[in-house]
C-alpha cells in the first residue's frame, strides 16, 4: 500500500529530479554541439571563417559561406522534426502504456506514407501542406485500426499485441505503397528517398508550414503530461482520481497523430527517433511525463540532428539518409528493450 501511495504522490504531486539542472545542462550542450556540427560538416568541411560569414555576413558571397547559408534551413528542420518525433514517441507510449511504441513501430507512419504516396500518384498533389493534410489522415487511420485490432480478444490492448498489430499492419501497407509506385517510374523517382526518410529536401517554406502543428502538438503534450501520470497508474485508479480516460487518450493521441503525420509528409518515415528519446529521458530523469515529454523534445532533435551528420559523413560525398542512420541505431535498441522489459506495460 505505501509503495502504490509513493508513486500516486511522485507522479502526481511536483517532484524535480534531483539530476534535472544537470540533464538539462547536458541536452543543452549536446544541441549547441548538433548544430554547429550540422553547419559545419557534410560533403564539403567549412571553416570557421566561412561559418561565420554563412552566419552574420550576408554580404560575403563566397562558396562556403553560400553552403552554410544553404544548411541553416536543414539544421531548423532537422531539429523540429526531431522534436515532434521524440514527442510523439512519448505520447504514444504514455497512451497506450506500451515501453516500445514508436510511430514507426505501431505503423502510423507506413499509414501516412500509404496516402501521402496515394496522393501523387492519382490526384497529381505537389504542395507542402497538401502532403500533411493527407498524412494526417493516414497517420489516423493507421492508428485508430491498429488500436482496434491490438485491443481484440482476451486482456485488451497489451503491448505485446498492439506492437503485433503494428508490424503486421506496416507491412501490409508497405506492400500498398510498393505496389502504387513500381508501375508509376516518376512516382518512385519523386519518392525513391523519402521513403527512407530524409531531411536533405528542407526548404523555409517546409518549416512555415511545419510549424503549427509543432507547435499545437508539443503544447498538447505538455498540458497532457500530468493526467497522463496518472493514466499510468492504471485506467481504475487514473478514474478514481477524477481523469477522464478515454477523453484524455483522445486528445493525446490527436497530438501524436499531428507530429509524425505532418514530419512524415514532409520528412519521410522516419523511425525509431520516439522510442531513442523517450527512454533517454525516461533512464536519466525517471518516469514522470511532466519531464519526459518536453525533454523528449529536445533529445528527439539532438539525435535526428546527429543522426543526419553522420549520415553525410559517412556517405560523403554523398549522403547516407537519416532514415537508416536512425534504423540502424534504433533497431539493435528494440531488440534489446524487448528483451530486457520484456514488452511490459509502463
Amino acid at each position: 500500500m505505501n509503495s502504490l501511495s509513493d508513486s500516486i504522490s511522485y507522479r502526481l504531486t511536483p517532484h524535480v529530479p534531483k539530476n534535472f539542472i544537470m540533464v538539462l545542462l547536458i541536452c543543452g550542450i549536446l544541441l549547441g554541439i548538433c548544430v554547429f556540427a550540422s553547419l559545419a560538416f557534410g560533403s564539403r568541411l567549412v571553416s570557421w571563417n566561412e561559418l561565420i560569414d554563412g552566419l552574420f555576413h550576408p554580404n560575403v558571397d563566397s562558396y562556403g559561406a553560400n553552403v552554410v547559408r544553404k544548411r541553416i534551413s536543414r539544421t531548423v528542420f532537422s531539429l523540429f522534426c526531431g522534436a515532434a518525433l521524440g514527442v510523439s514517441g512519448a505520447l504514444m507510449q504514455a497512451v497506450t502504456r506500451n515501453p516500445i511504441a514508436d510511430p514507426s513501430i505501431l505503423g502510423v507512419n507506413t499509414g501516412a506514407a500509404l496516402f501521402v504516396v496515394s496522393g501523387i500518384a492519382f490526384f497529381n498533389i505537389s504542395t507542402a501542406s497538401q502532403y500533411i493534410w493527407l498524412a494526417l489522415a493516414g497517420a489516423a487511420i493507421t492508428a485508430v485500426f491498429v488500436f482496434g485490432i491490438g485491443s481484440m480478444g482476451r486482456g485488451g490492448a497489451t503491448p505485446l499485441k498492439l506492437v503485433l498489430a503494428g508490424a503486421a499492419t506496416s507491412a501490409a501497407l508497405s506492400s500498398l505503397v510498393i505496389a502504387i509506385m513500381i508501375p508509376r517510374s516518376y512516382v518512385m523517382d519523386q519518392f525513391r528517398f523519402w521513403q527512407v526518410g530524409s531531411v536533405g529536401s528542407a526548404s523555409w517554406d517546409a518549416i512555415t508550414t511545419f510549424i503549427p502543428f509543432l507547435v499545437i502538438g508539443v503544447l498538447i503534450g505538455v498540458i497532457s503530461a500530468p493526467a497522463l501520470n496518472g493514466l499510468a497508474l492504471g485506467d481504475e485508479m487514473a478514474t478514481v482520481l477524477g481523469i477522464k480516460t478515454g477523453m484524455l487518450r483522445l486528445i493525446a493521441a490527436i497530438a501524436a497523430v499531428l507530429l509524425c503525420g505532418a514530419t512524415t509528409a514532409l520528412a519521410g518515415p522516419i523511425g525509431f527517433i520516439g522510442l531513442l528519446s523517450a527512454h533517454a529521458i525516461r533512464l536519466m530523469l525517471g518516469p514522470d511525463l511532466r519531464f519526459i515529454i518536453p525533454l523528449s523534445a529536445v533529445s528527439g532533435a539532438i539525435i535526428l540532428t546527429m543522426s543526419d551528420v553522420i549520415g553525410r559523413v559517412l556517405g560523403s560525398p554523398g549522403e547516407l539518409e537519416v532514415g537508416v542512420v536512425t534504423a540502424f541505431i534504433g533497431a539493435p535498441l528494440l531488440i534489446i528493450l524487448a528483451m530486457k522489459l520484456k514488452v511490459r506495460s509502463l
